[in-house]
């Protein structure tokens, strides 16, 4: 590897680093502002991420990339469904926190890796290894038991797991730049956002009533959802995609570690019994990878 490809993959693993730190850590955001109402703080985190990235697509020259994805009728129709799909998981996402239900919320991402991999076989015709399918199957099973032993549906959890995997998953297939894409995506949904905003009867809403602190906290929603996007992006062109799949795991952790350590949210038996299964898989799924890893090197030397 030369000097130039070693910087590159610190950079990489470094802005992976971040990215998921942040996403980590975005709760106790929401818990800052948790006075306001979840739609409330969807409709902000819309209209000044749209802001920021507005600003970003004429910083970086990408002006041109989105009007010519604005040409195409089908790629327009693929962002609405993004567009919706992502405004459902930050919704999910802001009312699991904001109602202490944040042990599911990691459970959710906990799952969307696994999940992910089950889109790419119905998808994208990928196959797995048996170890990886058996990960698969083993994270399904903890979810089905839990459904059946204790008559409880994982919904926050399968909400944003599904939500997200499946966004993904058309992102992968239209096959657009980071920025120009998140841009059309608020854009399409900044409407609705400001629609709901000149209607909302809230005290919080009405910027002039509030102190300079609080809009300044409710502003930086923008910074809060683009940030981490952009060290995603950053990262995914300088590491292997195998190892950012490995760093994602950050984010759910430090979601699990803070519900129970900061927040007091109860591991009862359900989901303890579902969050073994997860892990099991995980576990399994990520040492496979690793043992794959491993042999494709040892016989690219040889």
């Amino acid at each position: 590897m030369s000097l130039m490809q070693t910087n590159e993959f610190k950079q990489g693993v470094l802005y992976a680093l971040c990215a998921y730190t942040l996403w980590g850590f975005a709760p106790l955001y929401f818990k800052l502002i948790q006075q306001i109402a979840p739609l409330e703080i969807i409709m902000h985190r819309i209209v000044w991420s749209c802001v920021l990235l507005f600003l970003l697509v004429l910083l970086t020259g990408q002006v041109k990339v989105v009007i010519e994805v604005l040409r195409q009728p089908k790629k327009m129709l693929w962002l609405a469904l993004t567009s919706l799909l992502i405004g459902v998981n930050w919704l999910v996402f802001i009312w699991a926190v904001n109602n202490d239900r944040m042990l599911e919320a990691s459970l959710g991402y906990f799952i969307n890796p696994l999940f992910n991999v089950a889109l790419g076989m119905l998808f994208f015709n990928e196959r797995l290894p048996k170890f990886q399918l058996f990960a698969v199957a083993l994270a399904g099973f903890g979810v089905v038991l839990q459904l059946i032993v204790y008559g409880s549906i994982p919904w926050v959890s399968l909400s944003l797991a599904s939500s997200f995997g499946i966004y993904g998953l058309i992102k992968k297939k239209i096959q657009l730049k980071a920025i120009p894409s998140l841009f059309i995506e608020t854009a399409i949904l900044v409407p609705f956002a400001l629609i709901y905003w000149w209607m909302l009867e809230s005290s919080t809403a009405n910027f002039s009533l509030n102190d300079l602190s609080l809009n300044l906290i409710i502003i930086s929603s923008g910074i809060v959802t683009t940030l981490p996007l952009l060290a995603f992006s950053a990262a995914a062109t300088r590491i292997p995609y195998y190892m950012l799949g490995l760093f994602q795991y950050i984010g759910p952790s430090l979601m699990f570690i803070m519900a129970i350590l900061m927040f007091g949210e109860e591991l009862d038996q359900s989901k303890l019994t579902t969050f073994g299964f997860i892990w099991v898989a995980l576990l399994i799924f990520v040492f496979d990878i690793w043992r794959n890893v491993r042999r494709k090197k040892r016989l690219a030397r040889e």
